[in-house]
């Protein structure tokens, strides 16, 4: 109570003196965040070279201008909308031919020295989008505005921009009569520990297939694609069903599109609610049931709805399609996994899919739950297509002293693409006459 006096004393004394009464510090913005282990990589000589050599080492520079020029959350945010956005808008044109002559969008600025390599990276080249877009997602991470920026909004800038970037909100149909609705997903490249050079034929197929008009045996369709990253947080936190949601009740046919097995294409018949602990793009580990909403009502498995029959047997390129039926399970009472060739026993606990226990497997159980809990499954063709491992040519298999692109490389790529949109169009050709 002394104590209390005196102070009060003490006010009243600057008070009256006419001097201002102490204030409590203000509290300190928070700070910047770290590069994840993902953006850190961005700092490598391939990715250096990859961005250079498709005209995409722009990107980064010319956003963090952008960026360091906003005055206000509001304002940001606009900036990372219409960026991220005209990120994705370039990366398609890229893929379909549309720009310069040229395979990039401009020649590379030369280099120290001297004699820098152009934009010569090949167009159907996913690479490009996606280190460009890590360039553009560092920026806002590490960004320190004039203003202050709680965790709240610079995470909800990171969410804007991975959404607007992967074409997740570039989503549209036109209202032409007659014309069915195809959606498409595809990945990100991963694996970039062992290998920095490695691109995915998925979001190659995606950036190629996105907009497309294809002519199936039952009439046009116009394909739509989206990007996913590979990490197990985005897929916890719902980045699949949050995207898939608006438009699986307007579409007729839907696949997920992810790189598997080397030489060959599968058609994954069954999908498991398991987690098998892989390291994702961030080096993180999850092992565990798929988390999904409602999961007293999940399920162990789920079911391809995609014509696999008539995919199987026609002839949609350089590659075989195999009908992939495949299972990892416990079974009912079992302690101990089993793989069951002819897909899972009832009663039994999942442990892989045919597509494996990876984000591969997770994207399948998870679009296709999600067709399921809409009340799809009978009315909505949709599954997952895992296209063959994207290999280097002879000689250049060495990451250490391998090239970032070969000719045999970008052949693989081209007719992996060109084998996707057979594939899609004998699907919807399929599944339209029934």
């Amino acid at each position: 109570m002394t104590s209390l006096r005196i102070r009060t004393a003490l006010l009243g004394l600057s008070l009256l003196a006419g001097l201002p009464a102490p204030a409590s510090a203000a509290p300190a913005a928070p700070a910047a965040l770290s590069p994840t282990v993902e953006e850190q990589r961005l700092d490598g000589a391939v990715p250096q070279e990859i961005l250079a050599r498709s005209g995409f080492d722009d990107v980064a520079p010319e956003f963090a201008r952008e960026l360091t020029g906003a005055r206000s959350y509001a304002q940001a945010r606009r900036i990372v909308v219409r960026e991220g956005s005209a990120l994705w808008r370039r990366a398609v044109d890229r893929a379909q031919g549309r720009g310069p002559a040229e395979p990039g969008t401009r020649a590379a600025p030369p280099r120290k020295g001297g004699g820098g390599p152009r934009a010569d990276l090949s167009r159907d080249d996913d690479r490009p989008l996606y280190w460009a877009r890590l360039g553009m997602t560092r920026q806002v991470r590490t960004w320190e505005p004039g203003f202050a920026l709680t965790d709240v909004r610079r995470s909800a800038l990171l969410d804007e921009l991975e959404r607007t970037s992967r074409g997740q909100t570039d989503i549209r149909y036109p209202r032409t009569p007659h014309l069915r609705r195809i959606l498409v997903t595809g990945f990100d490249p991963f694996t970039l520990d062992r290998d920095m050079r490695i691109s995915n034929p998925s979001g190659a197929s995606a950036l190629a297939l996105d907009g497309a008009v294809i002519e199936t045996a039952a009439g046009p369709a116009r394909v739509e694609t989206a990007l996913f990253p590979v990490r197990w947080q985005d897929f916890a936190e719902g980045t699949v069903e949050r995207t898939l949601r608006p438009y699986l009740p307007g579409v007729d046919l839907f696949t997920t599109v992810s790189q598997g097995r080397a030489g060959r294409f599968d058609v994954e018949r069954t999908n498991g609610a398991w987690r098998g602990g892989f390291p994702d793009n961030d080096n993180v580990s999850r092992t565990g049931t798929v988390p999904v909403t409602d999961p007293a009502t999940q399920p162990q498995w789920t079911a391809t709805t995609l014509p696999y029959a008539a995919v199987t047997a026609a002839d949609t390129g350089r590659f075989p399609v195999y009908d992939h039926t495949e299972v990892t399970e416990i079974p009912a009472g079992g302690t101990d996994a089993v793989v069951r060739p002819d897909g899972p026993t009832p009663g039994s606990t999942a442990r892989a899919g045919g597509g494996g226990d990876y984000l591969s497997n997770e994207i399948a159980y998870r679009a296709t739950l999600l067709r399921d809990r809409l009340g799809l499954h009978d009315t909505l063709p949709g599954g997952h297509v895992h296209t063959p491992v994207l290999q280097f040519g002879t000689g250049n298999t060495d990451p250490a002293t391998g090239t970032v692109t070969d000719p045999e490389f970008v052949r693989n790529r081209l007719d992996i693409i060109a084998q996707v949109r057979a594939i899609v169009t004998v699907a919807a050709g399929a599944a339209f006459r029934r």
